[in-house]
């Protein structure tokens, strides 16, 4: 059935400044199948938006399709549950049989999911967010950009006494999230008194923060598929410094980086620093460089997982002790944090 902007009025306010939320990757090949049904009621306008959206589907699946094996193809149907336009999002649900995704502005990638068996493991950036724990103090974490709430299913999941709290601009987001992707279930206590408190605003206002500051906080900031150009500065990042406790961290997605560098700052192929130096491909992570030197750690996602660039800060955490602290699904893959090596041109 699909869902009607009207039942979810705002407030009369002011037009926002930003407009952001979650990002991840472009579509994987099992995950959207490649067939949609409508609700009859649906407006002439949204059902043009929708088969917009369905065409960046089915494109992404054949793009898929032609890299998967002969005889290894899987079909299955998938249906439009909901399609509004919010102040800051053209908010679009999909259910398969194994998710629910949540698709987000003219990019149509798959900004957060839902997993209906028991396992909550995305094969995403979203289950490297659930490692933060451990290598912060106790306290309250963040999540900046909570959108669907990917991260905090996770987080709470593996971590079932954490203190988590969201802030997303998009309150119709917000309400569509609980409506589908269970973010409603994360806002009630669980048995060990974790839970996820939601907030309504611009985390770059003063009221995005608490009395002694967060243990951590997680970053995921996007508007059309891009990082926020504010993230893309250093004094940005020594402004949300501000908002941690002492020896808290950032655990930031830094999205995709540049085809090349400059020549300035060129890696050399032979010797060795290509793959020290390929976190200067993105801009993020050097802004952070810039505003914490030497206390900035990266990583890159395999291709697989849409090869985004996740930053850590503080003191590159001891590599063994995390992964003990962490099961099977995520122990392997905090070996591949380095610290990002600044040096002379």
């Amino acid at each position: 059935m699909m869902g009607c902007s009207s039942q979810l009025r705002l407030s009369p306010r002011p037009a926002p400044v930003l407009w952001y939320s979650s990002y991840s990757y472009s579509l994987p090949s099992a995950a959207i199948p490649p067939s949609a049904s409508y609700g009859a009621a649906a407006s002439a306008h949204r059902k043009r938006k929708i088969r917009t959206c369905i065409k960046h589907v089915k494109a992404a699946l054949q793009s898929a399709a032609a890299q998967k094996p002969e005889g290894n193809e899987e079909e299955e149907e998938f249906k439009v549950l909901t399609a509004i336009q919010s102040l800051y999002n053209h908010i679009v649900i999909l259910d398969t049989p194994k998710s629910r995704l949540l698709l987000l502005d003219s990019t149509h990638n798959v900004h957060s999911m839902l997993n209906k068996g028991s396992s909550k493991w995305t094969g995403s950036y979203w289950d490297e967010f659930a490692a933060l724990p451990p290598v912060v103090p106790e306290g309250p974490i963040a999540i900046f950009g909570l959108g669907g709430g990917t991260a905090a299913h996770l987080m709470l999941d593996l971590w079932p006494s954490l203190q988590l709290e969201g802030w997303e601009i998009d309150e119709i987001l917000i309400h569509i999230s609980r409506d589908y992707l269970g973010l409603s279930d994360l806002e009630k206590q669980t048995m060990d008194g974790g839970v996820l408190n939601i907030y309504i605003g611009d985390v770059f206002s003063p009221d995005a923060a608490i009395s002694g500051g967060y243990a951590g906080i997680i970053v995921d900031l996007f508007a059309d598929g891009k990082v926020l150009p504010q993230l893309e500065q250093a004094t940005t990042w020594l402004e949300l410094y501000d908002k941690l406790m002492p020896n808290g961290r950032f655990m930031v997605n830094c999205g995709a980086g540049q085809d090349r560098l400059p020549a300035r700052d060129a890696v050399h192929e032979h010797d060795g620093s290509s793959m020290d130096d390929a976190w200067k491909l993105n801009a993020t992570i050097t802004a952070l460089c810039e505003a914490f030197p030497g206390q900035v750690n990266w990583k890159k996602m395999p291709q697989s997982a849409g090869e985004n660039y996740l930053a850590l800060t503080g003191s590159l955490p001891d590599l063994t002790t995390w992964s003990a602290a962490l099961p099977n699904e995520l122990n392997s893959s905090v070996n591949q944090w380095q610290t990002c090596n600044i040096h002379d041109s």
